[in-house]
């Protein structure tokens, strides 16, 4: 995130909706952007429907939303806000260092994404940053590399999402892709939708013969 103060545009306060299943930090993080005069936290919810529920009601200008939650998880709340509410901001705000969480969260269309660590003016500035048109990351995120490669076969599927497509052609379940690729079930069902929806296929059946249309698995491995 940029370290120069950043002046928010807007006459009005920026309007913000906090999402945390987690009662104790939700209360850290309004008591530290209560401080500034030109936040205003309009609603909390404990999960990502709730989120959006609110959200529809109070039109924020931006979600501040953890990704580990029940009943609906940030990242999947994440893409409901671009399909439905695309005009709402949405900064992911995780204890998780995780380039897959990051990669992901991209994808599904945040403007923002910083550990729960950082420091209060951080947090504003990425705020501004986000309400001002921009996008915001933990400077710890640079050293990342959270670009992937679009293949050349006229797939429109980057290379993570050919390798779980890959996988579940030939039958495996979310749980074991997850563990092939180390990453957590919900990543994996991020990533199934999004396959989904880049392709414009709704059935598991339709996926298979995607994939063996392309050669990403032979007719012999791929799922019965």
């Amino acid at each position: 995130m940029a370290q120069d103060t950043i002046v928010f545009s807007s006459e009005r306060p920026i309007r913000i909706l906090l999402c945390d299943d987690h009662a104790l930090v939700m209360d850290g993080i309004r008591s530290r952007l209560e401080c500034y005069d030109h936040i205003s936290i309009i609603g909390e919810a404990g999960n990502g429907q709730q989120a959006l529920e609110i959200a529809g009601k109070q039109h924020p200008d931006i979600v501040l939303m953890d990704i580990s939650m029940p009943i609906m998880n940030g990242l999947e709340a994440a893409e409901r806000f671009r399909e439905t509410l695309p005009d709402i901001k949405v900064i992911m705000l995780s204890m998780h260092e995780n380039p897959e969480y990051l990669r992901t969260a991209k994808q599904a269309g945040v403007r923002g994404f910083i550990l729960k660590d950082v420091s209060s003016n951080d947090m504003v500035r990425a705020l501004e940053t986000i309400a001002n048109g921009g996008e915001a990351y933990s400077p710890s995120f640079d050293k990342i590399d959270i670009t992937e490669e679009i293949s050349e076969d006229g797939t429109p599927l980057t290379t993570r999402e050919r390798t779980v497509l890959r996988l579940l052609a030939r039958g495996a379940s979310n749980k074991h892709v997850a563990r092939e690729l180390d990453i957590s079930v919900r990543t994996v069902e991020t990533h199934r939708r999004n396959i989904k929806r880049k392709l414009d296929i709704d059935s598991s059946a339709g996926l298979v013969r995607y994939a063996i249309e392309k050669g990403l698995v032979t007719l012999d491995s791929a799922a019965g």
